[in-house]
Order: C-alpha cells, then sequence, then structure tokens
C-alpha cells in the first residue's frame, strides 16, 4: 500500500519516526509531502526569517529525496482538503504524520484526521517530536508535573529504567523512487520567500538537516559541550549549540542531541546514571547542562499541552488581574518601541534586541534579561514581548517562547519568583565583564572606557566626548529608573499575593 507522509515539524530523513514506519509499512512506496498552509504563512506572528528558514530546510530535505528517486511534493491550501486529493489522484491507501502538540495543532490535526478518515484512508501518527510525551511522564497521583526538577528527575528515571529505546535514534529509511508520472506532476515548487509577500531582513543561519549534523558534531568536537555549563551564560562566548531553529522544524531529533551528548559520557547510557550538575567531571557537568536544556524543551510543550490557556494567558489564573503598563499608554508605546528598538539606555538589554532584530536569534541568558526588563522594568504585558520575539525568532516555538516568557514575568508554572528581578546593570557586569557582547552590537559604545560601559550615562561629559558618546544624542539615557520600577512591580504582585492569601 501507497502510503503518504506528511512533513511539518520533522524535515529531515534520519530519525524520523512516521516516514521510517511508511517506509517500513509500504515497502518503500512512500509519497513524500509537504503542505504550504496559508493560514500559517500570513499568521500575526508569522516570522520572515522563519519562513525563510524552513523553506532552506525542505529544499535540501527535496535534494535529498531526489537522490533515491523521490521528490518532496510541495502542495498549497488546506491540509485536509490537500491530502485527500493526493490520495485520491495516486491511490494512496494511508497518510502518516508525527504528532504535534500545541493548541492550534491539535486543533488542525484532530480535523485533518477526520476528514481523512471519512475519505477512507487510514492514518497513523507518531511520536517524535520529544522523546517523552505529555502522558508518559505523570505524578504518582496522575497530573502533569508543574516543577520542573522533578519532571527532570522522572523524566531521566524513565529513561534508566526501560526508555532506553524512545531515545534511541533511526537511520534514514530506503524509500522507492516515485513512479515517473508522480515525477513530473503539475503542482507547486517551493517558491522563495518574496513569492510568498515576505521580506527579510535579517542575517539568518543555512537551514537544513546536513548544516544541522555539522553544527551538533562541531558543538561536540570542538569543545563547547564539554564547557557548556561554564560557558553557556555568557553571551559574548560561542558557548551554545546554536541548534534550536533546526531543533524547531525538525531538520535534527532530540534523539540526535541526546545521543551525542551521552557519547560525551561513555559511549552509551549508563542504566543508573544520575547527570548530577555537582559532578566534579568538567566533561560531565557540560553533558548534564545541555541534557537539561532539552529536558526544558519537552517540559514546557508538556505544559502548554495540559494547560492551553497558558497559550493566551496567564498559566497561573490569579495574575489576570495584575496591572500591566502605565497610565499614560503613549508612555508605554514609547518604552515598548524603544525596547524593539534597543533603544533603553540599558546596553545588556539594547544589544541582545539588536542581535536578535539583526539575525533572528538571541543567547538564551540575553532572552531571559530582556524579558525581565520589559515586564518588571517596563512593567508591560508579557504578551507583547512573546508576540515580539516570534515575530522575529527563527526558533521561534510556541511551547518555549510561551514558558520563557511567562517564567520571567512571574506568571507561569515553576516561575521566577515575582520579588526576584534582574538587575539589568548587574546581569551585564556578571554575564559581559568585558563588554565584548555590548560593542558587538552597539557600535556607538566602541569606544566608551570599560568603567562605565554598562552604564554609560553616568560618564562625565569629557568622557562623553573623548568616547565620541554622547548620552542623548549619540546613544540614550536609560528610560527608567530600575530601582523605581522593580519597586513598582514588587508591589503590584505583592497586592495579587495579599488578595490571595
Amino acid at each position: 500500500m501507497t502510503i503518504i507522509h506528511w512533513f511539518r515539524r520533522d524535515l529531515r530523513l534520519q530519525d524520523n519516526t512516521a516516514l521510517s514506519a511508511a517506509a517500513r509499512d509500504s515497502g518503500g512506496a512512500v509519497i513524500p509531502t509537504f503542505i504550504l498552509d496559508d493560514r500559517l504563512l500570513r499568521g500575526a506572528d508569522v516570522a520572515p526569517g522563519r519562513v525563510q528558514f524552513m523553506l532552506e530546510c525542505l529544499r535540501e530535505l527535496d535534494a535529498g529525496l531526489r537522490q533515491q528517486g523521490s521528490r518532496l511534493i510541495v502542495l498549497r491550501g488546506d491540509p485536509a482538503m490537500a491530502l485527500t486529493r493526493l490520495a485520491q489522484d495516486t491511490g494512496a491507501g494511508a497518510v502518516y504524520f508525527n504528532r504535534d502538540y500545541t493548541p492550534a495543532a491539535l486543533r488542525r490535526d484532530t480535523h485533518v484526521a477526520q476528514a481523512l478518515r471519512q475519505a477512507g484512508l487510514r492514518v497513523q501518527t507518531f511520536k517524535d517530536a520529544v522523546i517523552f510525551e505529555q502522558s508518559e511522564l505523570l505524578t504518582g497521583g496522575g497530573t502533569p508535573y508543574t516543577v520542573f526538577t522533578p519532571y527532570k528527575r522522572a523524566w531521566l528515571t524513565r529513561l534508566s529504567a526501560g526508555g532506553r529505546a524512545d531515545a534511541q535514534p533511526l537511520d534514514a529509511p530506503a524509500l522507492a523512487p516515485l513512479p515517473a508520472a508522480w515525477m513530473t506532476l503539475s503542482l507547486p515548487e517551493l517558491p522563495d520567500v518574496a513569492a510568498l509577500g515576505l521580506r527579510v531582513t535579517q542575517q539568518l543561519p543555512r537551514g537544513g538537516e546536513s548544516e544541522a549534523l555539522r553544527r551538533l558534531a562541531e558543538f561536540k568536537a570542538g569543545g563547547a559541550l564539554r564547557a557548556y555549563a561554564e560557558q553557556r551564560d555568557f553571551p559574548a562566548i560561542e558557548g551554545t549549540s546554536r541548534l534550536s531553529p533546526y531543533l524547531r522544524f525538525g531538520a535534527i531529533s532530540p534523539r540526535q542531541c541526546f545521543a551525542v551528548a551521552v557519547s560525551t559520557l561513555s559511549g552509551d547510557f549508563p542504566a543508573k546514571h544520575s547527570f548530577s550538575p555537582a559532578a566534579s567531571d568538567k566533561r560531565k557537568e557540560g553533558a548534564d547542562a545541555w541534557i537539561s536544556e532539552l529536558i526544558w524543551r519537552e517540559f514546557y510543550a508538556q505544559i502548554l499541552f495540559h494547560f492551553p490557556h497558558a497559550d493566551t494567558g496567564n498559566y497561573r489564573r490569579e495574575y489576570d488581574r495584575l496591572e500591566w503598563g502605565s497610565s499614560d499608554s503613549a508612555l508605554d508605546d514609547e518604552r515598548f518601541a524603544a525596547w524593539r528598538a534597543g533603544r533603553t539606555g540599558y546596553p545588556i538589554v539594547d544589544a541582545a534586541m539588536r542581535q536578535l532584530n539583526q539575525t533572528g536569534w538571541m543567547h538564551n541568558r540575553a532572552r531571559m534579561i530582556v524579558a525581565s526588563f520589559l515586564t518588571k522594568d517596563l512593567l508591560l504585558d508579557w504578551r507583547l514581548g512573546e508576540s515580539y520575539f516570534m515575530q522575529h525568532l527563527v526558533d521561534g516555538d510556541p511551547a518555549s517562547n510561551n514558558g520563557g516568557w511567562q517564567w520571567a514575568a512571574g506568571t507561569g508554572t515553576d516561575a521566577q519568583p515575582y520579588f526576584r528581578i534582574f538587575n539589568p546593570r548587574l546581569q551585564s557586569e556578571r554575564f559581559d565583564p568585558d563588554g565584548a557582547f555590548i560593542r558587538r552590537w552597539l557600535p556607538e559604545l566602541a569606544d566608551v572606557p570599560l568603567e562605565y560601559l554598562h552604564a554609560p550615562h553616568t560618564m562625565p561629559p569629557h568622557i562623553q566626548a573623548q568616547a565620541g558618546c554622547r548620552i542623548g544624542l549619540d546613544y540614550p539615557a536609560p528610560i527608567v529608573d530600575h530601582a523605581t520600577q522593580k519597586e513598582e512591580s514588587i508591589r503590584r504582585f505583592s497586592r495579587i499575593a495579599r488578595q490571595d492569601g
């Protein structure tokens, strides 16, 4: 039986669960398909850079398929209608795809599966984007985990106790050549991003499975994985994998990442490995820290699955009563615009925002800093920042983005306590001590002496003249006073805490 494999967030040939199952069940007679859904391409939070990156992944996927005598069948429109027509045209009897877990994806997939089954097609879905799904890790009472540390402990325990098959990568399947008639079907070609009405201004990484695998190998061989625990918080250092865009589109799988992390330890996964971050072995510390980040990704995915209200609202509903902004909406708009442009007068915040605007990516420590600044210093609703990130991040993932923003705002699960607020100057001095990150992204501060770099507004006038950086002209003075805004933020959160206490 010919089987359609519907590619979505699994744009790779290696370790693709549904694709391998389709090849096995059909003897290789698989129709590889991707659907350009205009509802997504024209959504409010579409990021042109993310679309361009996706198209690059798709082009490489098509090239890999053509090496086997196949091709990527590109359709456009409503997935249920497009897949039904394709099955009728080709005689396919089943559609296989890997599961997605966001509220919007679940609604779409339920509708598609119902329509396909009504058309007489067999539909099978598979676990692929995560190592453990939401129903596989529950508390003793059968409820979802809402605190990360117990979730991580359960994740590792399940893996140690017999879940190793869940983390074992699969080889790329052998696919039969498509019939000549299907290879020449008059179907939409992969467009460029401009043809979709989008304009990309960012300098983006190259997309595709081969680039993802190259980066993963370099992350291990170059020593960054080994030093990850020590270097990951310093945005000026290339201390992270930069694999998040590839995980976002499935150009690489979490199983492949996990296997590489484990291989730095002993070449195999020890049955009772604790991954304790307190270990003296630096190699072990790095692997543990990176594995924790992979687990955070799955933690946020299961949170959004179990608590879909968090997709658009506060996970902690009591904070629906929280007051955002000031009494002056024009001032709030002005401050939000300064935050977006990287013109707040706080160099670490501004450098991070310019990194995002220019590259479609932001270092994770910097993401926490700018999110805290928007919600606790500017007192603006986290949803404004969440949406802006989704419109600009090449790795924009609904669950991880939502979880990270609500963590910083103090409204989410296992969130930063509302009274612990990042001081942007101290964060800057600690995590960019020599100012390399700031100088890279804020050229107007290039000649500012280090003693003033983290707070340029404290420069005396003659130092400003020497540095060629006049505060208020070349670089802004701080748009808010951190101490004042911190006090106001705590007041607003504590008022709700008192009401509920």
